[in-house]
């Protein structure tokens, strides 16, 4: 089988599965853990997720601390591990380390003797952050010889996400689709307090801090089609607070509503019920691209403006046109203009583009069943 083609679909029995996962700053990474996690569990495979933070994971899967959802264990990960959790954990088939984190030491000093016994050792892969770069191609699926400590000999995978037939793929759970079609926007807006009005638009705020945001927010309030700017808690709120006071309060037409905190599911029915999605890093990235609603990316900033080719390359993969490829630009401050909001005539033009790209992605393997795939291979 080719290293980097379509996988073939075979038969995987259910498999103990431990997921590793650091929080870095801005939650992104319990995310994307989380809904792997979840897509394991609902194929049937047991899941143990590693986690240094899980109280995030209390308002972002309610239930999930306390063992509530099946298949999938919570364990949290102190350092060091508490006393015998390591060893009371039992072994697992697979190893994965998310975004190049490495396993607790405890794990693997606990991995090593087992193999010393006479064990088999897990599948261990590095599931690595998304990017429609070129390099994911070359790496995806490249072996990582471990050349050093208790573990020394085995072979870790790389596997990357991505947007093209030749990566991973990207995470979506099989009854995503129909889940989608059988949303009632208007419904689940009311249940949560928000007004419901055709004549106005709506935008879901979920950012860092834009340096532009302020004439944004301005100009929008000024522009003939009035709108609703659903703004997310944490930093888009504190974003939208410094915004308004450095230039004011938006114009009329700008109205600005705090959302409380979402769960993951109530964060896809808001991105659902948007006619704009302003979103950051990877998981709402891909959210938003199921959502099949305009989108702006806000690409998580580098010091050495690495980021700048990384947004580049998703705008060519997605064939962005000429509007959205500036508007990006500016949101993400990479250009600067006096004018910045592009106005609702022109981000409506955005719509037959993103849906193209969610017609491509549908059409390519997701990310969890090449997974499986490529475990098959190599057990």
């Amino acid at each position: 089988m080719s290293t980097n083609g379509p996988p073939t679909h075979r038969p995987l029995p259910s498999l103990r599965w431990d997921v590793f996962c650091q929080v870095i700053d801005n939650l992104g990474d319990a995310g994307v853990c989380w809904r792997f996690c979840a897509d394991l569990a609902s194929r049937g495979h047991q899941v143990r997720l590693w986690i240094d933070q899980p109280e995030h994971l209390a308002w972002m899967v309610p239930g999930a601390v306390q063992g509530q959802v099946p298949g999938i264990e919570v364990l949290h990960w102190t350092q060091p591990l508490a006393p015998g959790l390591a060893q009371a954990a039992g072994p697992a088939d697979v190893w994965v380390e998310a975004f190049g984190c490495n396993p607790p030491p405890e794990c693997v000093a606990e991995l090593a003797q087992r193999i010393a016994a006479g064990a088999a050792a897990p599948v261990w892969l590095n599931l690595e952050y998304l990017s429609a770069e070129s390099y994911v191609e070359r790496s995806h699926r490249l072996p990582s010889p471990v050349m050093s400590g208790p573990l020394k000999g085995l072979t870790k995978w790389f596997f990357y996400p991505g947007f093209t037939p030749r990566t991973g793929g990207l995470l979506r759970e099989a009854d995503l689709p129909a889940r989608q079609a059988a949303f009632d926007a208007p419904a689940w807006l009311r249940a949560q307090g928000l007004p419901v009005n055709s004549a106005r638009r709506r935008v879901s705020l979920f950012c860092y801090e834009p340096a532009p945001l302020p004439d944004v927010l301005q100009q929008a309030g000024q522009d003939a089609q009035a709108s609703d700017w659903l703004v997310t808690s944490g930093r888009a709120a504190r974003a939208v607070a410094a915004a308004c006071g450095q230039g004011g309060e938006p114009g009329p037409s700008c109205r600005l509503l705090a959302l409380p905190t979402l769960t993951q599911h109530a964060f896809d029915h808001l991105l659902w019920s948007c006619d704009l999605n302003l979103v950051r890093g990877e998981d709402s990235l891909v959210r938003a691209l199921w959502a099949g609603r305009p989108l702006v990316w806000h690409i998580y900033p580098q010091h050495d403006n690495a980021h700048h080719a990384k947004l580049e390359a998703f705008l060519d993969w997605l064939e962005a046109p000429d509007s959205l490829r500036r508007f990006h630009r500016l949101w993400n401050g990479i250009t600067t203009a006096e004018r910045v909001w592009p106005g609702w005539e022109v981000v409506e033009s955005w719509r037959p583009c993103v849906l193209s790209a969610r017609q491509r992605l549908l059409a390519q393997p997701d990310l969890t069943g090449q997974l499986l795939e490529f475990v098959s291979e190599k057990r």
